[in-house]
Parts: C-alpha cells; structure tokens; sequence
C-alpha cells in the first residue's frame, strides 16, 4: 500500500489496518516455516507496510506532517 493512500486514512483505520497486517504478518511467517510461502518477498512488503503505518501514527502524535515539506520542495523546483 502507497504511503499516500495511508496518509488518507484516520487514526483508528490505521490502527486496524496494523492490526490486520500484524496478523497476515504471522500467517505469512507460518506458512514460510512450513515451506508453503512460493513467494518470500511478500513477507518483506508486509514488513514495509507495517513500518509505513506506524511511521504515519507517529507523525500523527508528534504534530509532524510530511507534505508541506514535500509541497516546498516542488515550488523550490518551480523557480
């Protein structure tokens, strides 16, 4: 999921899409013990997933917000 699209999300959506990916996270890795996973990059992009929603909570509690940084830099470029 792109970090745009979670950035669209509230606070609790976030935090049952973490929850969802923290289970889908241990079916992942059971089923790699088991050798049943064909494809193991599955297990990273969950891990990314996980990382991109919990960077977004923590923004969110420390006031912090990542686009107007992104918005000076394209009117920077614009000059």
């Amino acid at each position: 999921m792109k970090a745009k699209q979670l950035f669209e999300l509230s606070n609790e959506e976030l935090q049952v899409k973490l929850k969802d990916l923290k289970a889908e996270l241990f079916n992942l890795r059971f089923k790699h013990a088991t050798n049943q996973l064909t494809n193991p990059m599955v297990l990273v992009n969950c891990k990314r997933d996980i990382a991109r929603v919990n960077t977004i909570l923590r923004e969110r509690e420390l006031n912090i917000s990542s686009e107007p940084v992104k918005a000076a830099a394209k009117a920077k470029k614009a000059k």
